[in-house]
């Protein structure tokens, strides 16, 4: 019979068998770990030692769920550029490499949210569940798997669809002075992208916190927030995270585009992204060329822009069309960035302060505007309307100024002056109301054909939305028609003329 200590002996002997024949099959692997410190800080950025194989872009730790950015690699030691508040750190502190690159988390989850370039909320609904992440720096499409640009992205602003029109796959600036409309014109083509199966991706770059509240205010009152995702950084972040958020928002619009989505992104703007670079790469030695800014400005915003592109059908036929905008100073368009962004980009619509100042608006200079790609981005009914529009609008523009200088005019100028300011005033429209493309067309169709000349001017406003609400009783058919690649027949440009000149004659002044 055993006993209690016979039963423990047992126990350690057994337990003393596991360890040697443990020990015998135990094999050490070492971890092998670089493990760097800070030697200098500046605001923003870093220089650390003992990181020896560190890479280019490498993502690196300083604890605490710190990150940065390595971009200086040097012999001695790296520049690195801070992502999150830095107040905490100091020379001394260790450095750890990552092994990885920046990436940014991406997946349907990120709809409806507003989220920093990380990818953390900051809209308090909570953590975002996502599966997947993607490298913010990704090679663009090569020409290869690229198709043209066919497919119009209607913005709801009629001067933009009918005579700068913007394709699904067209990179389109925006530039104007501060305080002309440009985020206005943004976000009212992102609120027509409504029922229009169009993703939308608003990337706020140093921007205040109050004008990103009222963005954000502005999609959720009109529903816009359930098919966009808003990505932002305001002007006290570390120009670290100003710099990678264009980056970060484009990876997360090419997710949904390699499913085979359309994508809209709104780059809001990329001075404040040109300043950020500029600020970091100063504080990293780097050399300064025209305007203080670096050499590689132009290539830091070409690799973004070129990722916006229309897919072929091989390659899942999505297409990102990108909205990137610029902000002038004193209207000078020759500047360094300004030069650089038109040069890279498909077109530009141009926001004139002196329109602004005299209320039109959207401010938008027609002479100064232009789509590269044209009315190859229009349905063939739109072309047929506005195809004539732009110039009429031109010529009105010229006999304007020469009229200023007090000469006189005989009947056909002025004529051609008074039709042109009935194109004007059908072309301005409130911020937040898009127009839909078959009251556009009614309303277009009118004005070439001459309805609105006898409309005394006091009475426009009020004859152009008698035209446009008389459009909503046009038949299904033929709204459907001029929507398609069908061209606009003579019936149906019939049937739309006789109902705007009802619409017209029900006016209680209209001659």
């Amino acid at each position: 019979m055993s006993t209690p200590a016979d039963t423990l002996q047992n126990t350690f002997e057994r337990a003393f068998a596991d360890l040697r024949q443990g020990r015998k099959t135990f094999t050490a692997q070492l971890n092998i770990q670089e493990v760097g410190r800070i030697t200098r800080l500046s605001t923003g950025v870093a220089q650390v030692s003992g990181l020896p194989g560190a890479g280019s872009d490498e993502l690196v730790s300083f604890g605490d769920g710190m990150f940065g950015i390595a971009f200086n690699v040097d012999e001695d030691e790296i520049g690195v550029v801070l992502l999150g508040e830095y107040w905490h750190l100091q020379a001394g502190d260790t450095v750890e490499r990552t092994g990885r690159v920046m990436d940014v988390a991406v997946g349907d989850a990120l709809l409806g949210r507003v989220i920093d370039p990380l990818g953390r909320p900051l809209d308090g609904l909570g953590p975002i569940a996502t599966e997947q992440r993607l490298p913010i720096e990704r090679p663009a499409p090569p020409i290869m798997d690229r198709a043209p640009v066919t497919v119009p992205l209607q913005t709801g602003l009629k001067v933009i669809d009918a005579l700068i029109p913007v394709g699904r796959g067209q990179r389109e600036l925006i530039l104007g002075d501060r305080q002309t409309g440009k985020t206005a014109i943004a976000i009212d083509t992102i609120l027509n992208q409504r029922g229009k199966d169009v993703l939308c991706i608003y990337c706020a770059i140093g921007q205040r916190a109050s004008a990103v509240a009222k963005v954000v205010a502005t999609l959720q009152a009109h529903d816009a927030m359930d098919y966009s995702v808003v990505v932002l950084t305001e002007g006290d972040d570390p120009p670290g995270l100003t710099y990678i958020a264009p980056y970060a928002a484009t990876s997360i619009a090419e997710y949904f585009m390699a499913q085979g989505r359309d994508l809209l992104i709104v780059y809001d703007d990329l001075t404040h992204h040109a300043r950020a670079y500029r600020e970091i790469s100063l504080l990293l030695r780097r050399p300064p060329g025209r305007e203080a800014f670096p050499g590689d400005i132009f290539y830091i915003h070409s690799r973004l822009l070129e990722r916006a592109t229309h897919l072929r059908p091989e390659c899942g036929g999505g297409s990102l069309t990108a909205l990137p905008i610029i902000e002038t100073e004193a209207q000078n368009l020759s500047a360094y960035i300004p030069t650089n962004l038109i040069s890279i980009t498909d077109g530009q619509v141009y926001l004139s302060p002196s329109l602004f100042g005299l209320g039109v608006l959207p401010a938008i200079d027609v002479g100064q505007s232009v789509s590269r790609v044209g009315g190859k981005a229009q349905r063939p009914a739109y072309r047929a309307v506005a195809g004539d529009l732009k110039l009429a609008y031109a010529q009105f523009e010229e006999l304007e100024t020469f009229a200023r200088f007090g000469a006189r005019l005989d009947e056909d100028s002025r004529r051609v002056i008074e039709h042109g300011l009935r194109i004007r005033a059908c072309l301005k429209q409130a911020e937040g109301a898009p127009v839909a493309m078959p009251a556009q067309i009614t309303v277009l169709l009118a004005l070439i054909e001459g309805l609105f000349d006898p409309i005394p001017m006091q009475q426009m406003a009020a004859a152009e939305k008698a035209v446009r609400e008389a459009s909503t009783r046009l038949p299904d058919a033929l709204q459907q028609r001029l929507g398609s690649s069908e061209k606009l027949s003579d019936a149906d440009r019939a049937t739309i003329i006789a109902l705007a000149q009802a619409a017209l004659h029900s006016l209680p002044e209209a001659s």
